[in-house]
């Protein structure tokens, strides 16, 4: 039972809110919505932010929840005025790339609520389905265990996610060696490669490094450099690591650096089945046979 109507108006589509009383309003998209009180240009600040607050009267004085689609830039972000997110109850993202089948829905602003979750989405024939146990995208658990392959585990809203991060070195064909990663921040592995050159005397300088995140996933936060350093050195020593999760923040000294979560990154570890769970040391955590705890990355050489 779904109704739709073709018009631009403001003022048509709340009054037409407020009268037929539906269940759920959507409006797509914002900026192309117009006011007469806010002169003829479409999609300017002052349109948005009329057109907003007229939408917003009408939800509460009909008690109708209006979802409201804003059209995003190539970086990810609400496109034109910033304003629209102050103007609105709740800001929501959904984000996923057009080569992988997974969707992330995620909050960024709830007046009445937590912003602590996320939904993991899976296109599938029948349209969208949530997904379970979202480490099937990110995670291969395969018996044989290859060098260059690391895995860590990232916060994503309340949840925890295990992601396999892999490492290509090859010999470099020229002078000046090459830095290329796909999910990773650039200039995190251009730091990590420095800091295992530095620290390890590792002569990275001869390797051309790729660093990969599997199933697309782009990783933010600095938990996962001591997965990337551990895939880095596995892919050097051509040694695998077998069946081991690993996170923690690298630091230039070389030091392994307490991050955020902790109990829930390791509880979803366990959960999982690893044998080994590499962690900064003097960081509270659940214990266990399997915690192994480091300092510096001096001590991954023992690891391999």
């Amino acid at each position: 039972n779904i109704e739709f109507a073709a018009e631009k108006n403001i003022d048509a589509i709340c009054s037409a809110i407020e009268k037929t009383k539906p269940a759920l309003a959507i409006i797509d998209s914002i900026q192309t919505m117009n006011s007469q009180e806010a002169g003829p240009d479409v999609g300017s600040i002052n349109q948005i932010r009329i057109c907003t607050a007229k939408l917003m009267a009408a939800a509460k004085n009909s008690n109708v929840p209006v979802f409201i689609i804003g059209h995003v830039t190539k970086d990810g972000a609400v496109a034109g005025p910033k304003m629209l997110e102050h103007l609105v109850d709740t800001v929501i993202y959904f984000e996923g790339e057009n080569e992988y089948g997974f969707r992330l829905l995620k909050t960024v602003k709830n007046r009445f609520g937590s912003t602590n979750e996320v939904g993991v989405f899976s296109m599938t024939e029948k349209g969208l389905s949530e997904v379970t146990n979202p480490e099937k995208f990110f995670l291969n658990r395969s018996d044989k265990t290859l060098p260059g392959s690391a895995i860590t585990l990232l916060i994503e809203g309340s949840r925890a996610f295990a992601v396999e991060i892999q490492a290509l070195l090859t010999k470099s064909s020229f002078g000046y060696p090459q830095r290329k990663s796909f999910g990773f921040d650039l200039n995190r592995l251009i730091l990590l490669s420095a800091v295992l050159t530095k620290r390890l005397g590792l002569k990275l300088f001869e390797y051309d490094i790729h660093l990969n995140v599997a199933g697309g996933l782009k990783i933010t936060e600095t938990a996962a450099d001591l997965a990337a350093v551990l895939a880095i050195v596995s892919a050097l020593k051509n040694k695998p690591l077998k069946d081991t999760a690993a996170f923690g923040e690298v630091g230039l000294l070389g030091e392994v650096r307490c991050v955020s979560q902790t109990d829930r990154r390791v509880k979803e570890a366990q959960k999982l089945g690893f044998e080994k769970i590499i962690l900064p040391k003097g960081h509270s955590s659940p214990g266990g046979k399997n915690i192994v705890e480091i300092e510096n990355i001096s001590e991954i050489e023992n690891l391999f």
